[in-house]
């Protein structure tokens, strides 16, 4: 049967085929340290079950889990000291000519948006399938709720189909798609791994009691008893610490057990899928206002060899300012 690890060991072996690339690539002034880089990142997703089962092996559970993490955390530490150092730098991919680029693209016209079109496709086949023919999810991946690897396991045929049509249009050989994924990966460099970062630290706040402080704070020192305030906090609070965490999923259960549910549901009867909707509505104006949430801001200007870093958030500003607005307006009306 299908398991989620699968996907996981897929995922690192592609990451040390793109670090053994980079070892080998000459061209890259800092190959050793961009080879080292991809290979711990790759590591993490290839041996981390591996790892566990041989901890659990060795001692009790408990402290397997405790060493585990240790090691993780320090590989962790480690690529952020190679990130922060500058040590992941582009090299040579082995690339056509820009101008047989722009003859094989002209060949292929609008046949090239198959491939990416070919993933979304796909992976809404797949569901549908898996969702409305009975016991096929128990026989692809055994009983229990595989909502979340149903998702997983469409999306990775979606890639894999994308691939091969891909490989198809263009007549390259399967090795030139990996170092294509090299130069993606070294282009957008430590950001890539980012998001994963930032959802980490939003379960360490939640565990802190960040909500609970804040929750504090909030009650003793501003004038929550003022609906429209208080619905004004909770918004801007979204998109606030959305900014710093660079991730609404991470900010909203921190913000929403703060003060979404202890003031506006508790305090003043607000209806509570109206905070959570609006709510998570807030904290997307904060991505798009912040470098922080790199996958949405920073990574497209690397990819577009944009000059400025910075560009995306800055054309962005002034429709993530607007939408905050009318979602605050929107929030005290449609919540009471």
């Amino acid at each position: 049967m299908f398991q989620q690890q699968y996907l996981y060991w897929f995922a690192g072996v592609i990451l040390l085929i793109v670090a053994l690339m980079s070892l080998r690539d000459k061209a890259n002034p800092r190959r050793f340290a961009t080879a080292l880089f991809w290979g711990l990142y790759g590591l993490v997703f290839l041996v981390g079950d591996w790892t566990y089962t041989l901890m659990s092996s060795l001692t009790d559970s408990q402290s397997g889990t405790r060493i585990l993490n240790i090691s993780v955390g320090v590989i962790v530490v480690v690529m952020a000291l190679i990130a922060g150092l500058g040590g992941v730098r582009l090299g040579s991919y082995h690339q056509r000519a820009p101008e047989q680029r722009k003859q094989s693209a002209a060949r292929l016209g609008n046949r090239l948006f198959l491939p990416a079109l070919a993933i979304p496709v796909v992976t809404v086949i797949g569901v549908l399938l898996f969702n409305n023919i009975p016991g096929l999810p128990q026989i692809m991946f055994g009983e229990g709720n595989h909502s979340t690897l149903v998702t997983l396991f469409s999306m990775a045929v979606g890639c894999l189909v994308g691939w091969l049509v891909a490989l198809r249009l263009t007549h390259e050989k399967p090795a030139q798609s990996v170092q294509e994924a090299r130069r993606l990966l070294d282009a957008i460099g430590w950001a890539f791994i980012l998001p994963q970062i930032l959802a980490t630290l939003g379960l360490l706040f939640t565990t802190a009691g960040v909500g609970v402080a804040i929750s504090y704070l909030t009650e003793h020192y501003l004038a929550v008893d003022n609906r429209f305030i208080a619905v004004l906090i909770y918004a801007v609070g979204m998109a606030l610490l959305t900014m710093v965490m660079g991730n609404a999923f991470a900010a909203f259960p921190i913000v929403t057990a703060g003060i979404g549910i202890p003031i506006l549901v508790l305090m003043h009867g607000g209806n509570p899928a109206v905070m959570a909707a609006i709510g998570m509505f807030s904290g997307y104006c904060g991505t798009l206002m912040t470098p922080m949430a790199a996958n949405y801001n920073i990574v497209p200007a690397a990819l577009l060899e944009l000059p400025d870093r910075n560009a995306v958030i800055k054309v962005q500003v002034p429709t993530g300012l607007a939408l905050l607005t009318v979602n605050v307006f929107l929030l005290y009306f449609l919540m009471f």
